[in-house]
């Protein structure tokens, strides 16, 4: 049996095996009652310390090169760069995913959290 972390849209359906889902956004679901976030597919557990801060999402738009060296930045800090080695460990042990809302995975800072995780040897579906 392997184990491994899925990058995910939150929002969509779940995979079959993929465990619980991690939100890495800065803000919860609009509308969604607390309640139901899990039941609707956004996640388990909000884990916003990995999302990219507010001033760098608004530059996401104008730049991406600058905004991917900024978010390697923001998560080179001490508590996220412990979050993510805490997590690649644990994808060698347990089946979890974790996410964004934007549509596009590409110009997301979850495919950067996918090369982050995987620099630290994460197992990744």
């Amino acid at each position: 049996m392997q184990v491994a972390i899925r990058v995910v849209r939150l929002g969509t359906p779940r995979a079959r095996g993929e465990g619980p889902r991690l939100g890495t956004v800065r803000r919860p679901p609009r509308g969604v009652r607390k309640a139901d976030f899990a039941r609707r597919n956004y996640y388990d557990q909000w884990l916003p310390l990995l999302s990219p801060s507010a001033p760098l999402v608004r530059r996401a738009m104008a730049d991406w090169g600058k905004f991917q060296k900024d978010y390697r930045r923001e998560m080179g800090e001490s508590a996220p760069r412990q979050v993510i080695e805490l997590l690649a460990r644990l994808s060698h042990h347990v089946d979890f995913s974790l996410g964004c809302y934007c549509e596009n995975e590409q110009r997301c800072h979850r495919s950067m959290l996918r090369e982050l995780l995987a620099e630290q040897g994460a197992e990744l579906a």
